[in-house]
């Protein structure tokens, strides 16, 4: 599962600091990782500044370290290794409400890489694709309700042993695609009932509404 919408905002707050932004920017840009003293001179700050900035930058994981003589030599008396800074490889995505337009991305590239090689229609393969990838969602996730909050469905309960999914992760896609999204959609919520084990409630498809996701979890008869 991708990582939570905190840990991701968070690391935007880090970047955030103008300081800390300019060392990001100073870092992503060098051609191979630098010293403490090279993002000091670069931006005519203190290096006990630059130090403690780019700390923080490495403790929200948006830079990593690496320790290497700068000199050139090695063995006794070549002094201490320097610790260096490059850029993480780590991407960043926050949006609010929660958006998951890479995982549709993936269900649909693979959905016509798999038409491609087998000759199915790419709309049969798309629900396949969708349903195991829900699956994979569920047993991960351990329940249906785990599932759907750690998606961004923003699940609320509708006082009728149900529940009504407040935003759609797909809300774009789903806006200009709403046929092929809101269908791959419905097969990946019901893999991902069928995955989470969940006998109690059903999946079924409704006509989205006010920003809703075009699926509502009813109670089963």
């Amino acid at each position: 599962m991708n990582e939570s919408t905190t840990e991701q905002i968070t690391a935007v707050a880090a970047i955030s600091d103008p300081q800390r932004r300019d060392l990001f920017d100073f870092v992503s840009r060098a051609g191979a990782a630098v010293s403490r003293d090279d993002a000091a001179q670069a931006l005519g700050i203190p290096r006990s500044t630059a130090a403690f900035h780019l700390e923080r930058l490495v403790s929200e994981g948006v830079l990593e370290t690496e320790f290497k003589r700068l000199s050139g030599k090695t063995g006794p008396g070549s002094g201490r290794p320097s610790k260096l800074y490059r850029k993480a490889g780590r991407e960043i995505h926050v949006s609010i409400p929660a958006r998951r337009y890479e995982l549709a991305g993936d269900m649909l590239a693979a959905a016509v890489e798999q038409s491609d090689r087998t000759g199915e229609p790419v709309r049969t393969v798309l629900t396949d694709i969708s349903t195991e990838t829900g699956r994979k969602i569920g047993a991960s996730a351990g329940s249906l309700d785990a599932a759907l909050e750690s998606c961004g469905y923003e699940p609320r309960d509708d006082g009728a042993g149900g529940i009504v999914l407040t935003n759609c992760p797909f809300h774009k896609l789903a806006t200009s695609h709403t046929d092929v999204i809101c269908h791959a959609n419905v097969a990946l919520l019901q893999g991902v009932a069928e995955g989470a084990s969940e006998t109690r409630r059903s999946v079924e498809f409704v006509e989205p509404a006010n920003g809703c996701c075009c699926v509502r979890v009813t109670a089963a008869d």
